[in-house]
């Protein structure tokens, strides 16, 4: 027992060690590189649990993934729970439109896409700074830095935000990470839209699998008229739970039995 809790620490000191021994611009271009490899080799599917919380609608509702879309079963629209043969007309109508399919796949990939686009920019956007360090996760903090040129209007928004980041220590993955606007964005001098200081993100990611990682929850809270996301509204609560894996090559009508067999 003494020998075992001896290694423990062992590994705790090395991790620390390793963490304090690199600069801040090191490991976030670590923790990005890896973001951006693990979302681009993971394949795996899964059934989970979405809460999801806008100005205008509430909704609860098992979510199933699949390489050819995601079913999804609503529960609960609006503090109203739905009747199960309204839940089943529902999937069925999806599963029966091709078009709709095609839609959600382009928006998946795109939001992916600007996701992906947006963390390659994160080592040159800002100034990073370790404010802590535990045997698990390190701590940056980001400002921006006023010599980044944004590439695309999407970018912009970083030369107005502050925030901090975690992220787990032996995988390189990150934990949470947040951000706000400490001034008004603006594009093309206002007239193509305005986000407005004070604005603000978060996200949080946990480890499901063996080196599996998911979004567990996103919070966006953008008071302006720019729509950085095409899926994502302005105002929205996101919150996943309840992860449970699915076979790599599952079809559409098999995740449709998956959602339907789910309870609450």
């Amino acid at each position: 027992m003494w020998k075992r809790s001896a290694r423990v620490c062992c590994v705790w000191v090395f991790s620390l060690w390793v963490a304090r021994a690199q600069s801040p611009e090191t490991l976030i271009q670590l923790v990005v590189s890896t973001e951006r490899t693990a979302n681009q080799n993971d394949h795996s599917n899964w059934t989970y649990f979405e809460t999801i919380r806008k100005p205008k609608e509430n909704v609860l509702q098992w979510v199933a993934a699949t390489h050819q879309g995601n079913v999804e079963r609503v529960i609960e629209r609006n503090d109203a729970r739905l009747a199960e043969q309204t839940q089943m007309e529902q999937i069925q109508r999806f599963l029966r439109d091709g078009k709709m399919q095609r839609k959600q796949i382009a928006e998946n990939e795109h939001d992916n896409q600007q996701v992906d686009d947006l963390l390659k920019l994160l080592p040159s956007a800002f100034h990073w700074t370790q404010t802590n360090a535990t045997p698990t996760d390190t701590f940056l903090h980001f400002e921006p830095d006023p010599n980044f040129h944004p590439p695309t209007r999407e970018a912009r928004v970083f030369s107005g935000m502050v925030g901090d980041l975690i992220f787990d220590n032996q995988q390189h993955r990150i934990r949470s990470m947040n951000g706000r606007l400490t001034q008004d964005i603006t594009f093309g001098g206002g007239l193509l839209g305005r986000l407005k200081k004070g604005s603000s993100f978060s996200l949080e990611q946990a480890q499901v699998g063996p080196s599996v990682w998911q979004l567990t929850a996103i919070h966006v809270h953008l008071d302006g008229n720019a729509l950085l996301f095409k899926s994502v509204s302005l105002d929205q609560d996101d919150e996943r739970t309840k992860f449970e894996p699915e076979d790599p090559n599952i079809t559409l009508d098999q995740a449709a039995i998956a959602v339907m067999k789910r309870t609450e």
